[in-house]
């Protein structure tokens, strides 16, 4: 009995979704959906419906795809509202959402509190130079905008950072109530929580959209064994103060067909934890 973790699947991409079914039967293994898996409610759908023949548990927290504006019968989806019928699909297929009960993990390695967080960005991952106020001009300096400034709705709130800061304080909140005294987490989230694990040397300054520093420490707050993201796609293992930290992204076709690295060999072991080379 594992737990796994995978992100980043983008199934929008014909050829990801064509890949999906490379995903091993790993029935009595739990598996982390870290986020961005489709922009679509219908896409969403399918990869449960795929993946959940295939592993006895489901986890899933959203990335910002999941959020992006859709049209609607009734309007354009977007905000909150999106997010609110991306978590239904889940729960249809019986998957756990951030707004579902903690489970804990009795596996080897337990027992563990699994904490799945809905989190976003609120552009402070950047250098202590930049003002909030200009960071967007400082990434346009090297030509880089996130699609999300035109395709992620923060409605009803006011802004992103509005609906990040709610989101933090809901979720720390959360976890001080409901985490039993001493046992152990993993905090899974799509975006990672801490500005020092954004790799990203081709495209530095796109780090304001891949995180808060509200996040810093909570894997020593909240006693974390490890913690989950993706985004960067930028799969790797990194340590922080004694604590484990896996990006297990996918990416898209162009960056994983070349090595052909696809979802088989993207799925990560987050639990047993595994030896370390």
């Amino acid at each position: 009995m594992r737990l796994l973790a995978i992100s980043d699947l983008h199934l929008s991409a014909t050829p990801n979704r064509m890949a999906l079914d490379r995903l091993p039967a790993c029935p009595d293994d739990w598996l982390v959906l870290a986020g961005d898996i489709a922009e679509r409610p219908d896409d969403l759908a399918h990869a449960f419906d795929t993946i959940s023949k295939r592993f006895s548990r489901l986890i899933w927290v959203p990335g910002n795809h999941e959020l992006w504006t859709i049209p609607g019968p009734e309007g354009p989806l977007q905000g909150q509202q999106k997010y609110n019928i991306m978590r239904d699909v889940a729960r249809a297929h019986g998957v756990l959402t951030p707004d579902d009960p903690y489970p804990v993990w009795t596996g080897p390695g337990g027992p563990v509190l699994l904490a799945p967080l809905f989190l976003l960005y609120d552009y402070s991952f950047r250098p202590d130079h930049v003002p909030a106020e200009k960071v967007l001009d400082w990434a346009w300096e090297h030509r880089l905008r996130s699609a999300d400034e035109r395709r992620l709705s923060p409605a009803p709130h006011a802004s992103r950072q509005d609906w990040c800061a709610h989101l933090v304080e809901q979720a720390a909140a959360r976890l001080e109530r409901e985490r039993p005294p001493g046992m152990p987490t993993v905090l899974i989230n799509h975006f990672p929580l801490r500005a020092d694990l954004v790799t990203l040397r081709r495209i530095p300054r796109f780090s304001p959209w891949c995180g808060t520093v509200a996040t810093t420490d909570w894997h020593l707050r909240f006693g974390a064994l490890a913690c989950i993201h993706g985004h960067l796609h930028v799969p790797g293992t990194h340590w922080r103060d004694g604590v484990r930290f896996e990006e297990v992204s996918l990416g898209y076709p162009r960056q994983w067909m070349p090595h052909d690295r696809g979802p088989e060999r993207a799925l990560r072991q987050i639990l047993p934890a595994p030896p370390v080379s």
